[in-house]
């Protein structure tokens, strides 16, 4: 690829790092704060963790005269950068071991998964199960493994292969026979499936969230390894792309322990906003956290609509194309997309919104297709008029939209719903999605950056962890220039200035989280949380920010982050109060 995949600043040296004082002021190269009031300066000054004072040394020093300067040394100071949709707890135990990664930036050829599965049943006895995450047709050239073909690679050993987009698993016979799956097949729960021949017998394949957890739960449980040394990997991968500031957005109450052990770690690099999952007990129940609600707050309740373009399960009016790259990928034009392709129905989740809209929650919907789009707004305004919400500051989300039309970003703006656009989606599959998984006009504004900027909708960008690595700039980068992995450029019309995809990850993305008034800018009355980078993107020609802008360390209330010390102490804790968490892996994610 000839763009970077992972975060560059994993390879800068870990500057020493020395604790700030209660108050200080901090300086650098330039800051650009993204407060249109005042988009740069020269000095920051910060107090318990706030910033009391912008402007120039002189005007930070009357503020706090007499504090000591603390030179950053960074080219840049800009406020830390915020992934509005992710998953950071079940991202690592997904993505770390004893999970082990084929995702196409870590193995691009299937050539080169078969050496990881081959690897990895050398390394480990036979009765150990094994796992791995990131598997995708489309990049990997060949349909989503069987049992069959599994068997014909692990033997009767127990494997699971997850699918990159956190929609499917694959899993071998012998998982089959360990759950006596093989003389009583169990039944497709709600909002789930299982793949099965003509006489009902499985075939090694589920789909979406339910049936993932019937198959994954046994095996992590078995893997077991401490979760949150796992998840606390994922943190630091995600400060060294410069995030201070993201989300769960498949948190259930159990999780919540895990959360606040992270939280409460040196150090801990990330504030964490919350939505649960529709799919719990009672998704609407209240959650207070002993870190507060600067650290971790419950946000609002997730619910979705379809699901990933990448295995042929998005809701879309148009159809996917009989090609090279479709027949490789198993996704059979006949049968794929189309509105059998939502997870619910209308009143399964009108039920879910009115139980949950009084309650003053931000709802949020995971919408690809054109048809889950609508299914969604439909869903919002009925919900909206009905509950008097027409009109007010409710913020309720979608996120992905990768078919987002123009006049669905209007509707949207209309009825105050933000937009959480995609932007890995086209830089990694943007050459396929361009007449090889659709037609030209279809596939190639896939993610519209403009049409959505332009409509009017609050625009923020994500990297939905772990479906792509936690890159901001990358994401920058691909927004302003609609240039994928491998260089080419499809619908330059939909790209967007590189002040509007920066504050789709800083302050926009703040205003999707309701959190403006404390993240997303460096402004008077803010939390002290900056991302140090190496040079100025507004300077960068758009094409070259990913090469030539790394991050270089955060800040988090004022303290720069450590994160060596954060890994020691998460890697050093207790993980039996955690181990049920392996249970669930991947099962909430990548919605």
């Amino acid at each position: 690829m000839s763009e970077p995949t992972t975060t560059p600043a994993d390879t800068q040296p870990i500057p020493e790092v020395q604790p700030a004082p209660e108050a200080f002021i901090l300086t650098a190269g330039t800051i650009v704060t993204m407060d249109a009031q005042l988009p740069r300066a020269s000095a920051v000054a910060v107090a318990d963790g706030k910033i009391v004072a912008v402007g120039t040394l002189a005007e930070c020093a009357e503020v706090l005269p007499g504090a000591p300067v603390i030179d950053s040394e960074a080219p840049v100071l800009m406020p830390g950068f915020i992934d509005p949709h992710s998953h950071p707890f079940l991202s690592g135990l997904a993505t770390q071991l004893p999970a082990q990664s084929i995702a196409p930036w870590n193995a691009p050829t299937w050539s080169e998964v078969l050496s990881i599965f081959s690897q990895a049943m050398a390394e480990h006895d036979a009765d150990v199960p094994l796992l791995f995450n990131g598997f995708d047709a489309l990049l990997h050239g060949r349909p989503a493994p069987t049992a069959a073909d599994l068997d014909a690679i692990f033997g009767d050993r127990v494997a699971v292969v997850v699918d990159n987009s956190g929609h499917a698993c694959s899993f071998t016979s012998a998982l089959i026979r360990s759950r006596g799956w093989d003389a009583t097949p169990p039944q497709d729960p709600v909002g789930g499936s299982f793949a099965r021949d003509a006489a009902g017998a499985l075939t090694g394949v589920s789909f979406e969230i339910p049936a993932n957890t019937a198959v994954l739960g046994p095996v992590l449980q078995q893997l077991g390894g401490n979760p949150l040394g796992s998840a606390a990997e994922y943190y630091a991968l995600m400060a060294r792309a410069g995030i201070t500031s993201t989300s769960d957005m498949t948190f259930s109450g159990d999780l919540a322990p895990a959360y606040e052990a992270l939280a409460a770690m040196p150090s801990s690099p990330l504030r964490v906003s919350l939505w649960e999952v529709s799919t719990a007990t009672d998704p609407g129940a209240v959650a207070t956290f002993a870190a507060g609600e600067e650290r971790l707050v419950k946000q609002g309740v997730k619910l979705w609509t379809d699901g990933s373009p990448w295995i042929g399960n998005i809701a879309t009016s148009f159809p996917y194309l009989a090609s090279d790259a479709t027949r490789r990928a198993g996704i059979d034009p006949a049968t794929a997309g189309g509105p059998s392709a939502m997870n619910y129905s209308r009143e399964q989740v009108d039920a879910t919104l009115d139980a949950c809209a009084p309650l003053g929650w931000q709802m949020s919907f995971h919408a690809n297709g054109d048809l889950a789009l609508d299914f969604a707004l439909d869903a919002y305004e009925r919900a909206l008029s009905e509950h008097g919400l027409l009109g007010s500051d409710h913020r309720w989300r979608i996120e992905h939209a990768g078919a987002g039309r123009r006049d669905q970003f209007e509707r949207a703006a209309h009825l105050g719903v933000h937009v959480s656009l995609a932007p890995f989606q086209y830089y990694f599959w943007g050459d396929l999605l361009d007449g090889e998984m659709f037609a030209p006009e279809h596939g190639a504004r896939w993610q519209a950056f403009r049409d959505a900027v332009d409509a009017g909708v609050v625009v923020s960008l994500h990297n939905d962890g772990s479906v792509s690595p936690p890159t901001p700039i990358l994401n920058v980068q691909t927004a302003a220039t609609r240039r994928t992995s491998s260089g080419r450029i499809h619908a330059p019309e939909q790209a967007i200035p590189v002040d509007a995809a920066l504050r789709a990850h800083t302050i926009d993305a703040a205003r999707t989280l309701h959190r403006e008034h404390l993240v997303g800018s460096i402004a008077v009355g803010k939390l002290a949380d900056f991302v140090e980078l190496t040079a100025d993107p507004y300077e960068v020609p758009p094409r070259y920010l990913a090469e030539r802008v790394q991050a270089l360390g955060t800040w988090v209330g004022g303290a720069r982050v450590d994160l060596p010390e954060f890994l020691a102490a998460a890697h050093a804790s207790d993980p039996a109060p955690h181990a049920h968490h392996a249970a669930r892996g991947r099962t909430g994610h990548s919605c």
